[in-house]
């Protein structure tokens, strides 16, 4: 419920007192992309997190409940209706709002994700890598509409939402293995030391391009005045709290046998990284700071 309420009122919350003009309907966009987000994040982490299962020695052979087809297939709906929802605020056609950039755009994402929901329910899942990377192109591609250098900030883009949606989609995959292996902590406590190693990376490589992306959109002197500026510095704070969470897990699962301490902790972990989700969705709508920025 808090998340619902985050992506429907956040924009007109952190737009409040800055001049800037508002997009029509920014709440259900925020939460419409809060779901697309989040149906890439599940498929990416079912794809790869179960890579990290069969090293695992004296594993159980139950496996947790596929996600991916709903997910996608949940995706693509949200996909669709921003398609819908850009169509009634620009009072177009839909056939004239596949024309527009972004409605095009959304489209390709629609059909990557029914795409990718189909190869998750065939025999060979793993092919839906290459429909989901072109979604990931294409939403970074919507991300970075500006004319300087769009192609270095949807480079950007691509590998920071990958690296995202791995961390946050692994990290739930991992935690439902991890209940189900309950009875097996010593295969559980190897499975998430093994999801830690890889966390590691994938933290790295949100930072960089997290840190590169910031410099470029966000001038200095509007941190503080611009919805943008204000929703980046939400998601520092959540995002100083998810590594709270990730080192505190991987401290305690390095003292104790018993995975149960971190898997609370990693769990913790996750419910933050939720809210990364919802923020970076409010980003996505946030107007361009450079209009109100004095340079």
């Amino acid at each position: 419920m808090l998340a619902l309420l985050t992506a429907l009122f956040g924009p007109e919350l952190l737009a409040r007192g800055t001049g800037e003009l508002r997009m029509p309907g920014a709440g259900l966009t925020t939460l419409l992309r809060t779901v697309l987000f989040t149906a890439l994040a599940l498929h990416l982490g079912e794809l790869v997190a179960p890579q990290l299962l069969r090293p695992v020695r004296g594993r159980p052979r139950t496996a947790v409940r596929g996600w991916a087809v709903p997910a996608s297939l949940t995706g693509a709906a949200a996909a669709a209706a921003q398609i819908a929802h850009l169509a009634a605020v620009s009072d177009l056609g839909i056939t004239e709002t596949y024309g527009t950039r972004e409605g095009g755009l959304l489209l390709l994402i629609a059909n990557g994700l029914a795409v990718a929901a189909g190869c998750a329910a065939s025999r060979r899942p793993a092919l839906a890598l290459a429909p989901l990377a072109v979604v990931i192109g294409a939403e970074a591609l919507r991300a970075h509409p500006e004319a300087h250098s769009p192609e270095i900030g949807a480079a950007l883009t691509v590998v920071h939402l990958t690296a995202a949606s791995l961390w946050a989609g692994g990290l739930l995959y991992v935690l439902r293995t991890m209940w189900l292996w309950r009875g097996s902590p010593i295969a559980a406590r190897a499975l998430l030391g093994r999801y830690a190693r890889l966390a590691i990376w994938l933290y790295v490589a949100l930072a960089a391009t997290g840190t590169a992306s910031t410099l470029r959109r966000l001038p200095l002197d509007v941190v503080l005045t611009s919805a943008y500026g204000r929703t980046l510095l939400v998601k520092l704070v959540l995002m100083a709290g998810v590594s709270a969470l990730a080192v505190a897990a991987r401290r305690r699962m390095l003292r104790d046998t018993d995975p149960a301490a971190a898997h609370r902790l990693a769990r913790g972990e996750q419910a933050v990284l939720g809210a990364v989700v919802v923020v970076s969705a409010l980003l996505t709508v946030a107007p361009d700071p450079h209009w109100i920025s004095l340079r």
